[in-house]
C-alpha cells in the first residue's frame, strides 16, 4: 500500500477544523463511557472538554445485544475496577446511551463550540448516528479487525479515525484496503488497548511504521498514565491525539482510573499547543529576531593581507570576519578568488568586487 500514489487525504477537515501537517494538533477529549450511562455527566464531561480547550468531545455507541455474548468475561483491566462478579455484558448496559441522547448532546456541543465524535460499535448504533447526523467517526481498537463493518462505516463518506490496539500490522493493513476503495478521510491511530499503558508499551515508532509504510495521516490514542506519551507523538508528526477523561478518577467505571482530572486536561492541551509553538514552521529561515543579530555575528569577506590593484586574488589572500553586515558573504569566496583585484586592500578591508 506504501507504493500506492493515489493515497489517501493528505488533509482532512473535521467539522470547521482542517486536519494534517502544518495544521494545530485534533485533540480528542474521550469522554467514552465515563458519564456512566448518566446524561447530566455527559453534559457535564462537554463542559469540562469545552473549558481545556479540546478540539472534540468523543462518546460512545452501542447496543449491548449487539456488541457481546452475555457470556463473556471482563478484561482484566476492567476486572480491576468494576465489580468482578457481574460479566461484561452487564457492565456495559449500564453505560448506553439512547438515540436521542445523542442528538442532546451533539447540539450541546454545537453550543459549547466543540466538535461532537463518537464511536459507534455496531451497525445499529452506525444506523442511528446517520439519522442523528454524526459529521465523523471514530472506530475503536476492538473493530480494526472486523472488515465488514469497517466496509459500512467507510461507505459513509464522513472522516474516519482508526485506532490499532491489539493488532497485528499485516490486520491493519488489511483494514486500510477494505476501508480505501470507499474512504480516502482515513487518520491511522497507534493505539496500546490497556487502560492504563505501561510506559514501555506506549511504542510511539510504530507512527513513523504508519507514515512510511501506508502513507496515510497519522495520530496517537494514549492510555498511558496521565499526560503521559501523546507529547512526544506531537513532533513524529501525529495530526491527532485522543486522550480519556473523567469528571472524578474515583467514580465507578471501568474507566476512570485511566482518565485524566479536569485540571490534568486542561495542562494537557496547554502543553500540546506549547509544544506546537516550539515547533514552529518547517521553512528553515533566519526569524526576525535574528536578522539584526545575523548582521552583527556573520561574517564576511576582508584581506588576510595587502592585495595589490590588478592583482589576481588567491584563496590567501581572503579571511572571513565580523564586519557588521558588510561586504561578501563567505558562502561566495569561489566567486572572489582568481578575480582581479579592483584597487588596493589593506589587511581587513572589506572586499569589494566591480560591479
Amino acid at each position: 500500500m506504501g507504493n500506492d500514489h493515489t493515497g489517501f487525504s493528505k488533509e482532512i477537515r473535521i467539522g470547521e477544523h482542517r486536519v494534517g501537517p502544518g495544521r494545530p494538533t485534533f485533540i480528542i477529549a474521550e469522554a467514552g463511557v465515563n458519564h456512566g450511562g448518566d446524561i447530566r455527566k455527559a453534559f457535564e464531561l462537554i463542559d469540562i472538554a469545552a473549558d481545556a480547550g479540546a478540539n472534540a468531545v468523543k462518546f460512545q455507541a452501542f447496543r449491548t445485544e449487539h456488541v457481546i455474548l452475555k457470556s463473556v468475561e471482563k478484561a482484566p483491566y476492567q476486572k480491576q475496577t468494576t465489580d468482578k462478579s457481574e460479566s461484561q455484558f452487564e457492565m456495559i448496559r449500564k453505560l448506553e446511551l439512547k438515540k436521542e441522547q445523542y442528538v442532546e448532546l451533539k447540539a450541546y456541543c454545537a453550543r459549547k463550540k466543540i466538535f461532537f465524535l463518537i464511536t459507534p460499535f455496531d451497525e445499529p448504533s452506525l444506523r442511528e448516528l446517520e439519522e442523528v447526523g454524526v459529521e465523523a467517526y471514530k472506530i475503536s481498537s476492538t473493530d480494526t479487525t472486523n472488515l465488514p463493518f469497517l466496509k459500512k462505516v467507510a461507505q459513509t463518506r464522513k472522516p474516519l479515525l482508526l485506532s490499532t490496539g491489539m493488532c497485528y500490522l499485516n490486520e491493519v493493513e488489511a483494514a486500510l484496503q477494505e476501508i480505501k476503495p470507499w474512504n480516502r478521510d482515513v487518520i491511522l491511530l497507534q493505539c496500546t488497548a490497556n487502560y492504563p499503558i505501561l510506559d514501555e508499551e506506549a511504542h510511539l515508532n510504530v507512527i513513523t511504521t504508519f507514515k512510511e509504510r501506508f502513507d496515510v495521516l497519522v495520530g496517537y490514542s494514549d492510555h498511558s498514565v496521565g499526560i503521559g506519551a501523546s507529547l512526544y507523538a506531537v513532533p513524529m508528526g501525529a495530526v491527532v491525539l485522543e486522550k480519556h477523561f473523567t469528571i472524578d478518577k474515583n467514580l465507578p467505571g471501568p474507566d476512570h482510573r485511566a482518565s485524566l482530572s479536569p485540571s490534568e486536561l486542561k495542562d494537557f492541551v496547554k502543553q500540546v499547543r506549547h509544544i506546537e509553538v516550539y515547533l514552529g514552521s518547517p521553512e528553515k529561515k533566519p526569524v526576525p529576531s535574528e536578522v539584526h543579530t545575523r548582521n552583527s555575528l556573520q561574517k564576511c569577506l576582508v584581506a588576510a593581507r595587502p592585495i595589490k590593484k590588478g592583482q589576481i586574488i588567491a584563496d590567501a589572500d581572503l579571511v572571513a570576519k565580523r564586519t557588521g553586515g558588510k561586504g561578501i558573504s563567505p558562502l561566495k569566496y569561489r566567486d572572489v578568488t582568481g578575480t582581479v583585484a579592483i584597487r588596493d586592500f589593506a589587511v581587513n578591508d572589506i572586499i569589494e568586487l566591480s560591479k
